[in-house]
């Protein structure tokens, strides 16, 4: 999470506790959007993967398998530093050559058919099982632990987001504004770039809404987004939409500025405005964007599924399921901090 953010268990002391001395202390399995048919011109391997990348992998895949890095799929990056599993999927094609794939740290569990390529997205979400070592305070990570079972978890984009440099969202805001940066940009640079400025803003007033304790508050104007369908909607009455917060039905959404999100209204819709002046860039830059910054609303809070935390000596081993867009490294500085 980018450094001086607010946390929502704030007013809980920390735990304390060292992550990721090993891979296998941050293992995390991908929850995928729908289980392969069995039957089809795409092959789908499930794979573990220790100290190595996504992208690694998927040019390892295609290299035996004798296809362009284009042809691999697979719905979302994964860490590094982990132990991870997650589906990859190729033309049916390869199958015979993949029979001699082997790649240090990278084992494929199992191989299956089905009918579509396997796209960036096709998620559910991402189970997390991370050990903490040498935690001062055990309890105080249970009762943080519980806190964000019920009162949510902040979406804020992770710092994994912004760059090693932390400049990603510098150079998003300076492409947004019309300045050419060095060297040849790609197009995938371009969108990582916009991503990163949008993020920053987006986390900046989820940052606020916490400052003001409206984090979990139906406010009039506000847009609300559906946890089950995704759905949109601007509040009109605050004292009926509260319930469905409560219950985690539906949660305000912030904005990830451009000319297809969903405008907020009233005192909501003006300080995002406001934010956007205060930047000294209007709804106007994105349109200009050929695409690359179309924009949409991301909830302000997510559910924290399937939590749980064991004592394991010094250790505490925590589980917990996110869906998919959204960071463990959050729920870490909520836990430790």
């Amino acid at each position: 999470m980018s450094k001086g953010l607010p946390l929502i268990t704030r007013d809980l002391p920390g735990a304390g506790g060292a992550l990721k001395t090993v891979p296998e202390d941050f293992v995390v399995e991908e929850l995928p959007a729908y289980v392969p048919s069995g039957e089809g011109e795409h092959l789908y391997l499930w794979v573990e993967k220790r100290g190595t990348d996504t992208a690694a992998v998927a040019k390892e895949l295609a290299r035996v398998g004798g296809v362009p890095e284009g042809e691999v799929g697979f719905a979302g990056m994964k860490d590094r530093q982990s132990v991870s599993r997650q589906f990859f999927s190729l033309p049916a094609r390869t199958e015979g050559a993949l029979a001699a794939f082997a790649m240090e740290g990278v084992t494929v569990l199992s191989r299956t058919r089905h009918g579509n390529k396997l796209r960036s997205g096709h998620l559910r979400g991402n189970r997390f099982e991370l050990r903490l070592r040498s935690v001062k305070e055990p309890a105080a990570l249970a009762a943080k632990l519980e806190a964000l079972r019920t009162r949510g978890v902040p979406n804020y984009f992770g710092e994994q987001r912004f760059g090693r440099a932390d400049d990603n969202a510098e150079k998003g805001k300076r492409l947004l504004l019309g300045e050419r940066l060095p060297g040849r940009l790609s197009g995938f640079h371009r969108k990582l770039f916009l991503s990163a400025y949008q993020s920053e803003l987006f986390n900046q007033l989820l940052a606020e809404r916490i400052e003001a304790r409206t984090f979990a508050t139906a406010l009039k104007g506000d847009v609300m987004k559906k946890r089950e369908t995704g759905g949109l909607f601007v509040c009109e009455a605050p004292e009926v939409d509260q319930a469905r917060v409560e219950s985690f039905e539906v949660s305000p959404a912030g904005p990830m500025f451009g000319p297809k999100m969903t405008e907020a209204a009233d005192a909501v819709g003006a300080r995002e405005l406001a934010l956007l002046e205060a930047e000294g860039v209007g709804l106007e830059h994105f349109q200009r964007q050929r695409g690359e910054g179309e924009g949409t609303r991301r909830a302000y809070r997510l559910l924290l599924e399937e939590a749980r935390c064991d004592r394991d000596g010094e250790d505490v081993v925590l589980a917990f399921a996110l869906p998919k867009g959204s960071y463990a490294t959050v729920v870490l500085a909520e836990l430790t901090g």
